[in-house]
This record gives structure tokens, sequence and C-alpha cells, in this order.
């Protein structure tokens, strides 16, 4: 976002003397000295609540059983708990060793001029951005119809519309079939449709897979689900008694607020005697791209399915700061109501802050505001979020505009 903001100080009367310059080297320093002071505070923290901290693999010995292979050694427990969270997929394609995931894309010893990104979720866009936004020529592969699969329409057309104006080349529909090397240590990808694209580096975000694999769950018995994820009830238990688990390696939620939302849950069922489901419902989620997608609760198709009557009230406009800095951006803010109870069942937001405002957007639809709630609120202006307590009439596409 620096060079983003670098251009729109501009619009303000700032002058800038000289262009500025980008340093990966430092940033990579910066990211693993913050990376070690955090991992030194969790592991002082555990030290001092008198946890044992064992640097070893892991497997199931026993329901109450944990072999430390490393060590040779068992540990016995009342109780185990599983949180092994998930791994990158990388598809088995010719050429795959070739490519880079997320777990790598920090540690490449300089900044590549080009890089083909393979897949169309959270990661895949926010790495996109990140690659763009530092000067870098970005292209994005994926095989669906539009990128972000399971978000509402419109933050998926708008989000797409903005990366390809910032000059991400989106490609939908479109599948690696294998990658090769090529002249200067480059790589080629080879696409289903025959197309080549010649790239400096390729980085795969095609979701991930639980961490399951080596555990010995299947001797135990454990019952797993399609890509290996630890089936689990409301209270993080499995279906052997003494284990449970919490976090992505259930494949439930796979968001890190989720995960120790469920390990407190855990904790309170297991060790304060009182019984603690969670509750995965209108869990608020975020996409830190360029610009922003906030959201929490039903999209669009998601309410027609489930509501008889659906009322959709949306907003598009662009955001203040760019009325002075010039840049083609736009907002979207979309409210998805149940047209009987006029219960407000979801909230998508694309634009600067739409996580926070999907954040605070959670409470009250937790609460079962309605839209008469967000009317009866005074608007804080000049803001963005206004926008939520601001729209009257409800959205009607423009087809049914014209038949009108």
């Amino acid at each position: 976002r620096f060079r983003d903001d670098f251009e729109d100080a501009r619009g303000f009367g700032w002058h800038l003397d000289a262009p500025p310059r980008f340093d990966w080297s430092t940033l990579l320093a910066n990211k693993d000295r913050e990376i070690d002071r955090l991992n030194g505070l969790y592991v002082r923290g555990l030290e001092r609540a008198g946890v044992r901290i064992f640097n070893s693999r892991a497997e199931l010995a026993g329901p109450h059983a944990v072999r430390l292979v490393a060590r040779g050694e068992t540990v016995t427990a009342k109780t185990i708990l599983i949180a092994t969270g998930a791994r990158p997929f990388v598809p088995d394609i010719p050429g795959a060793d070739l490519a880079i995931t997320s777990n790598e894309a920090f540690h490449l010893p300089a900044l590549p001029a080009s890089v083909v990104i393979v897949g169309g979720g959270y990661i895949a866009l926010e790495f996109a951005t990140i690659f763009n936004g530092l000067g870098v020529d970005v292209t994005v592969l994926y095989r669906g119809p539009q990128i972000l699969r399971g978000f509402d329409d419109d933050m998926r057309d708008g989000l797409a519309d903005a990366l390809r104006k910032r000059g991400i080349d989106i490609r939908v529909e479109a599948n690696p079939a294998a990658i090769r090397e090529a002249a200067g240590g480059r790589r080629e990808v080879v696409l289903e449709s025959g197309d080549t694209l010649t790239t400096d580096t390729v980085m795969f975000a095609t979701g991930r897979v639980p961490n399951t694999v080596g555990l010995g769950l299947q001797k135990l018995g454990v019952a797993l689900g399609w890509n290996g994820y630890i089936v689990v009830d409301e209270y993080s238990r499995s279906s052997v008694p003494s284990l449970y688990a919490v976090g992505d390696v259930t494949h439930r939620i796979n968001l890190t607020p989720v995960a120790i939302h469920e390990g407190q849950a855990f904790a309170e069922t297991v060790f304060n005697d009182n019984p603690t489901p969670v509750d995965h419902s209108l869990v608020p989620s975020a996409v830190f791209s360029e610009p922003e997608v906030g959201t929490v609760g039903l999209t669009e198709a998601e309410a027609r399915e489930r509501c008889r009557v659906v009322d959709i009230y949306k907003s598009t406009f662009r955001p203040m700061k760019h009325t002075l800095s010039g840049r083609d951006e736009t907002m979207i803010m979309k409210l998805v109501v149940d047209g009987e109870s006029d219960l407000v069942v979801g909230c998508h937001i694309l634009g600067p802050d739409a996580g926070e405002i999907a954040q605070m957007a959670a409470i009250p639809m937790r609460m079962g505001a309605r839209k008469a709630d967000f009317d009866a609120t005074m608007a804080l202006h000049p803001s963005a979020a206004e926008e939520l307590v601001t729209m009257r009439e409800k959205w009607t596409p423009p087809a049914a505009r014209a038949a009108e």
C-alpha cells in the first residue's frame, strides 16, 4: 500500500523530490526479526504457565499416549488436543516442484520481476496485490469462472475489476497442465488450453489441506473427512472420546480467530466443567487485497436459497480520499435483508478498511439487528461506513428497472 500512498500524496499537495525506492532484503530482515520476537513471547508465556514444550515430531501411540519421535519417549495424558493446522496444497502436475507456495514467498532471495499465481482465493489475491504493489508483473490463473468462490458476487466482480485496473492480469477458467524450466532460470507455465506463459516465479495458492498425515490417526480409528480433516462434534471432540481437535485441522472455518475461539471453548468444556459449543455462524472475514473485502453473513445467492423474500441495499461510490488523489477506485457497500423479518442477514464491503467495518457490523447482526435498526442509527459523517445506515432504497437489477 505504501506505493499507492506515495502516489496519492501528490493529490494532497505533497511533492516527492525523488521516487521512493523499495528494498526487498530490508523487508525480509524486519519480518524475520518480528516473527522471532513473537515466537519468543509465545514460548516465554507458555513456560511461565508451566507448560512443557517438546521440540519433536509426534505421533499418537494410543488414545492417551503420544510418542515423541526424535526423543524416543512417550507422553501420556487423559486428554489429547490436536492443533496441527494445515499446509499448502500443491496440484499433482509435471514440474510442480518448480513452483513455490505461500510458505516460501517471503524467503525468496530476491524480488522477482514477474510471477504467475495459481488460485483465486484469499491467499492468491492477497499475494497478487502484495507483489503488484512492489512493482512485480503479476498474472493470476483461476480454474473457475470468477475469483473468490464462496463470496458475494458483487464483491467477486468488484474486486476482479479493481485488480485489473491495477494491472494484474486475471485469467479465469485457466488451469496449468505443466511447469517447465526456461532459459535464465525462468519458468514456463503450460495451460490446459495449450497456451504458455513465461515468468520468473510460479506460486501455487490452491488451497490448504489439514495436517493429519503421519499422526497415527487411522490406527486409532479416528474418523477423517474427505481431505483428511478430523471429524469433530460441536465440542471439538473426535470419534475417539479422549481426542479433541481445533483449528484448520478440522476444516470447519479456516481462520485464525476461529481456531483461537475453538481452543477457548475446548478449555472451558474439558477443564472448567462448562460445556461450550462453538457457533460458526456470522463469522466475519476479510480478504486483505487492495482494495480490501470485508464480509459477514449470507451472500445474496445464499439468502435467496434460504429466505422467501430478499431485499438488497447497495451503494457504489468513490472513497472520499480518492476525490482528491484522483485514483480510479470504487467502493461497494451491500446489505442483504430478509424481506419478511427485516433481519440483516448479510453485509459485504469492498474498499478501504472493509475488514474493520465488517468486524463491527458483525456485532449488531449477531444481536439480531433489523434493517430498521440500521436506518434509525445516526450517520457519522464523513465516513464510508455511514452508507450502511443511510441506504434507504431497495436495489433493483437493471433488467427489472428496464421492464418497469
